[in-house]
C-alpha cells in the first residue's frame, strides 16, 4: 500500500487530492501547524476526515519538517502549502515568501537527508510567468512574475529543479494555471462571483463589485487537476509540466456563465470598480498543456462554463 503526505491538506487542492488518493488505496497523511485543533473543514465537507491521518508540522521549521516526514515515511509528498492568495501577497510579501520558499526548501532537504527515495510534487504556478500578452506559455517560457506570490513560486520552482538536478531527487513542478471549485474561499474571485449569483437569485438586493472584467485566465476544474498531480509522480522520469486547459476566457465570460446558470443577466447586478483591482494586474494568462498530455496522458475535460455552473450549483447543496 502506498502512502502520501499532503502538506496543505486543508486547502482546496489538498482536500480533493486526499479524496483521490484514498480512492486509490493510499494511506493519506495531512499536515497542519496544530493538527489536534485544526478543523479541516474541507475534508469534513468531502466526507473523508475520518479516513485521513493528520500530523502537526511547522513547514518553516526544518526540524519540524524532518520529524513529520520521519514519522510518516511517505512514498510521495505533495507540497501544496503556503499563502495562496496573489492579492494578499502584496500586503504580506514577507510572510508569503517565507511560507512558500522556505517551506519548499525544508521539504526538499528533509527528503534528501532521509534518503528513502520519496517523490515530491510541488505546486508551481502560472503566476511565475507574469503577463503573457496573449501568447500561451509552455515549459520553456521565461519567468517574469509580477507579484510577491509569483516571485515566491518562481523561487520554489527553481529550488525543486535544482534539487532534482543536483541530488537526483524525483521532484517535479506542476505549473498550475487557475483551477477552481466550491472549496475556494470567497476571497477568490470565482467563488465571490458564484456565491453572489446564488444570493441575488434568492432575492438579495446586493450588487456584486468586481475589479477589471476584461482580464483573461485559463480556468479549469480543481478535482481534475489533482489527478494531474498524481500522474506526474507515477511517471518513469521526473519532469516539470504545465497543468491547464489550453483555453483562456475573460472574467466577464465567467461571470456571464455563473449568472446565466441561475437565470440572471449579470449586467443588471454587477459593477466594475477599478479601486478593488489588485496591484500589477495580469491582463492575459494562458498556456499550452501539450507536454503533460504527451508525458502522462492528462487532459482537462471540464470547460470554463461548466466550472462556473458546477460552482454555482454547489452553493445550493449540489455534491462537491
Amino acid at each position: 500500500m502506498s502512502s502520501a503526505l499532503i502538506c496543505g491538506i486543508g486547502g482546496q487542492d489538498g482536500a480533493y487530492l486526499a479524496r483521490l488518493l484514498l480512492s486509490k488505496g493510499y494511506t493519506v497523511w495531512g499536515t497542519s501547524r496544530d493538527a489536534e485543533s485544526a478543523d479541516f473543514e474541507n475534508l469534513r465537507r468531502l466526507g473523508i476526515l475520518e479516513q485521513v491521518r493528520t500530523i502537526s508540522m511547522t513547514p518553516c521549521d526544518s526540524r519540524s519538517a524532518r520529524a513529520a516526514i520521519s514519522a510518516c515515511e511517505p512514498d510521495e509528498i505533495y507540497a501544496l502549502l503556503g499563502q495562496s492568495s496573489v492579492g494578499l501577497s502584496f500586503s504580506m510579501p514577507v510572510e508569503t515568501i517565507e511560507s512558500i520558499v522556505l517551506s519548499t526548501l525544508n521539504l526538499l532537504e528533509a527528503i534528501r537527508v532521509a534518503g528513502r527515495g520519496t517523490r515530491l510534487f510541488h505546486a508551481s504556478s502560472s503566476e511565475c510567468f507574469g503577463d503573457l500578452g496573449g501568447r500561451p506559455a509552455d515549459e520553456a517560457t521565461p519567468f517574469r512574475p509580477r507579484s510577491p506570490y509569483g516571485a515566491a513560486k518562481s523561487s520554489a520552482h527553481l529550488l525543486v529543479a535544482n534539487y532534482r538536478d543536483s541530488y537526483g531527487l524525483f521532484a517535479v513542478n506542476g505549473i498550475l494555471f487557475n483551477h477552481e471549485s466550491p472549496l475556494r474561499p470567497e476571497r477568490f474571485v470565482t467563488r465571490k462571483v458564484t456565491a453572489a449569483a446564488v444570493r441575488i437569485a434568492a432575492g438579495s438586493n446586493e450588487r456584486l463589485q468586481l475589479g477589471r472584467l476584461d482580464i483573461s485566465r485559463d480556468w479549469g476544474w480543481a478535482p481534475e487537476y489533482v489527478e494531474a498531480m498524481w500522474r506526474m509522480l507515477q511517471a518513469g522520469e521526473p519532469d516539470d509540466c504545465i497543468v491547464a486547459t489550453g483555453r483562456s476566457h475573460r472574467l466577464d465570460e465567467f461571470v456571464d456563465a455563473a449568472f446565466a446558470s441561475v437565470g440572471l443577466d449579470w449586467r443588471a447586478h454587477v459593477d466594475a470598480d477599478p479601486g478593488i483591482q489588485r496591484l500589477s494586474e495580469l491582463e492575459w494568462s494562458g498556456a499550452s498543456p501539450a507536454r503533460i498530455a504527451e508525458r502522462v496522458g492528462w487532459r482537462a475535460t471540464v470547460s470554463m462554463a461548466e466550472v462556473a455552473q458546477r460552482m454555482t450549483a454547489a452553493e445550493t447543496g449540489e455534491p462537491l
